[in-house]
């Protein structure tokens, strides 16, 4: 574990702040809470359920004891209300803002409200958080910026020309982010998530993501079709990676705040590869898939390959990512085969 994370843990321990989750019912977001609520902390959570889901909260119920569910209020509201981030914000150390409409095709599909979600609403909660004198806000950017731009590994300065709808609204919170620094003296820190998976992320719905969709098709048997040759490959990271960096990036340094970082593991996996892990991991808990992958045409607005330089945060964060993609999905597998049959 990075010396740095564990030292921030100790603290947390002894010294208990106030958190506000957006997104808490999601996938990301319960991770992060349970997270905090096993630390001792005292979580207010938003969400709206537009893409989280009431049994994650209660699966976070489950994972602590009684006194620390007691610390955690929960919000039932949209992050396009700006009173409601009013409420969410009051008395708030940090902010870990998660609430988005993920996912390229959807913002392929729906650009409005995709940008109604990830633009206004982000705006909303930069002002309730800069309003209610947050330390810092971290939030939820992501490695679709990078766009066109060919090389590899990515590195935070160097973005290409956005690809879709999503990565723009991704790239507009970057700027805003930064303009409420230059502005107001705002204090934030940007998390460009690469691929994150792990628990509790939503296998079903056309934007599901290609880990959780994959493998409870292998689980129940059916067809697992591929975009493309398979060869594209994404920098697959474990969810417990992002939070540690969330957790870091909230407590960081003055020389770490007001900048962006990629969160993820720093490897390639091809969609060829990945296809493989999950079925060899699968088979490790008693689970045989035997058939061929079906190969499908491209999908619109996706990049060729993506992998991520982690240097940034591992500087100026102590960023260690412990979880490969292979250790990432035999651990979450046990979860996997428990929820998704």
């Amino acid at each position: 574990m990075s010396e740095r994370y564990e030292s921030i843990q100790q603290d947390l321990r002894q010294t208990p702040r106030k958190w506000l989750v957006t997104g808490c019912a999601g996938f990301i977001g319960s991770n992060l809470l349970e997270t905090l609520l096993k630390l001792d902390q005292t979580v207010v959570g938003l969400d709206n359920f537009a893409t989280g889901h009431q049994h994650n909260l209660d699966e976070v119920r489950n994972s602590v004891v009684p006194a620390q569910w007691e610390r955690f209020t929960f919000i039932e509201g949209d992050i396009r209300d700006l009173e409601i981030c009013q409420q969410a914000t009051q008395g708030v150390d940090y902010v870990l803002h998660q609430a988005a409409l993920g996912s390229v095709p959807r913002s392929l599909n729906d650009p409005i409200t995709t940008n109604a979600v990830n633009i206004s609403g982000f705006l909303n909660m930069l002002v309730a958080a800069r309003d209610a004198k947050v330390k810092t806000f971290v939030y939820a950017a992501s490695s679709s910026t990078y766009g066109d731009h060919p090389a590899l590994p990515k590195v935070e300065d160097t973005i290409g020309n956005p690809l879709s709808p999503y990565a723009v609204t991704k790239y507009v919170n970057e700027l805003y982010a930064d303009v409420f620094e230059r502005s107001y003296g705002f204090r934030s820190v940007g998390l460009r998530y690469f691929n994150v998976f792990g628990k509790r992320q939503d296998p079903d719905g056309a934007y599901a993501a290609v880990i959780p969709k994959w493998t409870s098709a292998m689980i129940r048997g059916d067809d697992v079709q591929i975009n493309g040759d398979g060869e594209t490959s994404r920098d697959f990271c474990f969810v417990d990676n992002a939070v540690q960096a969330n957790l870091l990036a909230a407590l960081a340094s003055d020389e770490g705040i007001n900048q962006v970082y990629n969160v993820a593991y720093s490897g390639r996996t091809t969609l060829n590869q990945l296809y493989d892990f999950l079925a060899k991991t699968l088979a490790e808990q008693g689970v045989q898939y035997d058939k061929k992958p079906v190969y499908v045409d491209f999908r619109a607005g996706d990049v060729r390959h993506s992998q991520a330089d982690i240097g940034k945060a591992g500087k100026l964060l102590g960023y260690q990512p412990e979880f490969d993609i292979q250790r990432g999905l035999q651990t979450a597998m046990p979860w996997y085969t428990k929820f998704l049959r």
